[in-house]
């Protein structure tokens, strides 16, 4: 199984991190992908993917920290610099963020198209940040021509943008908001879907699974989204490892 989706890079795993990728192992996920959120990450992520063979690295300018005095040229020159290296099999974690706070959202419409070009040039997929904005980013995926695909990062929209996602050849991340029984759309939507279709996904140290609140999330909790995902979607866990295991190495052809 793989966590498609993880922040090991981030300084509060900076004590324990080896022991986390243990753990991972030792019940089985085998893979972990690490997206950059910013310039400084860019480093950070790439060397622990030199340094653990199960990580792989995804390099990208998150839209949530692009507010405050960020270099927009020089991160955009180093990302595309960085981008030739092989370890490097998708461009993310970009997208947009409608969240109150955030940067203005043509700004954030500009750099997200500029890397969504990034991608194109280097035929990369792409790990979408998709918080409120997912017609948005189906817009300037539509506008750009981008075909290139990659994994809609905790996808919560509606059934048709699934399917818009879909058709452009994305698969859909699935994470800890399914594990709430609340999540009525979410579930439903998990339910109608394709084998074909999602990947699984923890974001941690973000995004606690129902049970964990206020809890720091962890990589190996992937199993506890795929157990859920099993009950929802009435198929066996094996199942759902083999599934969401080819339909990531078939989304990112570089793993």
């Amino acid at each position: 199984m793989i966590d498609s989706h993880c922040h090991l890079d981030f300084n509060q795993f900076d004590s324990d991190r080896e022991q986390i990728l243990n753990t991972c192992l030792s019940l089985g996920v085998e893979g972990v992908l690490i997206p950059s959120t910013t310039l400084q990450s860019f480093s950070k992520v790439l060397d622990l993917a030199q340094c653990y063979p199960m990580i792989r690295s995804a390099l990208g300018l998150h839209p949530y920290f692009l507010k405050g005095k960020v270099d927009i040229e020089t991160s955009l020159r180093e990302l595309e610099r960085l981008l030739t290296l092989r370890s490097v099999v998708a461009v993310g974690e970009i997208g947009l963020d409608l969240w109150p706070g955030c940067c203005d959202i043509d700004k954030q419409v500009e750099i997200f198209e500029r890397q969504l070009m990034l991608a194109k040039s280097f035929d990369l997929p792409v790990i979408l940040h998709a918080r409120k904005s997912e017609d948005l980013l189906l817009r300037s995926i539509k506008k750009l021509k981008f075909c290139g695909g990659g994994v809609v990062h905790a996808f919560n929209g509606s059934q048709a943008q699934a399917n818009r996602f879909l058709d452009f050849g994305f698969v859909l991340g699935i994470g800890g908001t399914v594990t709430y029984e609340r999540a009525k759309k979410a579930r439903r939507v998990l339910a109608s879907l394709p084998d074909s279709a999602y990947v699984l996904e923890t974001d941690s140290p973000d995004m606690p699974l129902s049970g964990f609140q206020g809890e720091a999330n962890m990589p190996y909790r992937v199993l506890d989204v795929a157990r859920c995902v099993s009950e929802i979607r009435n198929q066996s866990l094996d199942e759902i490892a083999v599934i969401t295991t080819q339909n990531l190495i078939r989304t990112l052809p570089n793993w």
